[in-house]
């Protein structure tokens, strides 16, 4: 008999037990949007209340309405991909190393223990930014090639017979990324990219449907190579793409800075100034 009420007891304090424990993962599943007749209702991230519409993305983009968003973009099949943002992102959430440095210069004098660090200026220095770049199918794969393309063309100046912007150093971007409080429209110049090209990793090949030199005009000798296929490029399904850029601020915006306003947030999207 007293080993019966043991078994009840133990029974009783079992079912309390695996009770919470089931009802902490239901409460879970139901915070998902998975109801209890195991139907997913609605499954949505959410990361501190960020609207799902939003594309909090990191980007590098040509600044809107610049003129040269149909320079690039105007009549030119293999940056495509790439002509509804206008410039490239990183499909996964890459990883950043951001500083910020106050410089002072130290001040000796004589017959004193320690020196006087009289202030100099301040600065945001190099961002480095290190992402993956998945790639599944041709389509991921065109956009690939676009990225590498865009980064290559971006790091150069203007240059050539032909070219209305001769002479012109390589263009100012702007980073966007995780919100209006991060990164909005930050003018960056790249000082450099790197793309690395793993051993032992897969490659998918995509043919570039026209070569051309933009204006419509199109070369007909790469042409002839792309209806023949043998003009192809082979992108590596998993390859980590990265960028080194600088924040650049012309003297007029400088003037703009109010340190007030910039605590408040106000500078990190007014008129797409962009302070960090």
């Amino acid at each position: 008999m007293a080993i019966k009420n043991i078994l009840n007891k133990a029974g009783k304090i079992a079912d309390v037990a695996t009770g919470g424990a089931i009802s902490r993962t239901m409460a879970r599943l139901l915070g998902s949007g998975i109801q209890t007749d195991s139907r997913i209702a609605r499954a949505r991230a959410k990361w501190s209340g960020r609207d799902s519409k939003r594309d909090w993305r990191v980007k590098l983009t040509i600044p809107q309405g610049s003129t040269l968003e149909n320079y690039f973009f105007s009549d030119n099949e293999l940056l495509a991909p790439l002509n509804e943002t206008k410039g490239i992102f990183w499909p996964l959430t890459p990883s950043m190393v951001i500083q910020h440095s106050a410089n002072y210069n130290a001040l000796s004098q004589t017959h004193n223990n320690y020196p006087f660090q009289a202030y100099q200026n301040s600065q945001v220095d190099q961002i480095n930014i290190i992402g993956e770049f998945p790639v599944q199918n041709s389509d991921d794969a065109k956009h690939w090639v676009a990225t590498v393309k865009f980064l290559r063309t971006i790091t150069k100046m203007f240059f050539g017979q032909e070219d209305a912007f001769k002479g012109n150093p390589p263009p100012i971007l702007h980073l966007s990324g995780y919100g209006d409080h991060m990164f909005n429209k930050v003018p960056v110049i790249v000082n450099s990219f790197n793309v690395e090209l793993r051993s032992g990793i897969d490659y998918i090949s995509t043919n570039q449907t026209q070569v051309g030199y933009g204006e419509g005009r199109v070369d007909p000798t790469l042409a002839a190579a792309v209806e023949e296929g043998t003009s192809q490029t082979w992108a590596p399904t998993l390859s980590n793409i990265s960028a080194l850029v600088t924040p650049v601020y012309s003297r007029d915006t400088i003037k703009n800075f109010n340190l007030k306003k910039f605590s408040s947030g106000q500078l990190s999207k007014e008129q797409g100034i962009g302070f960090i």
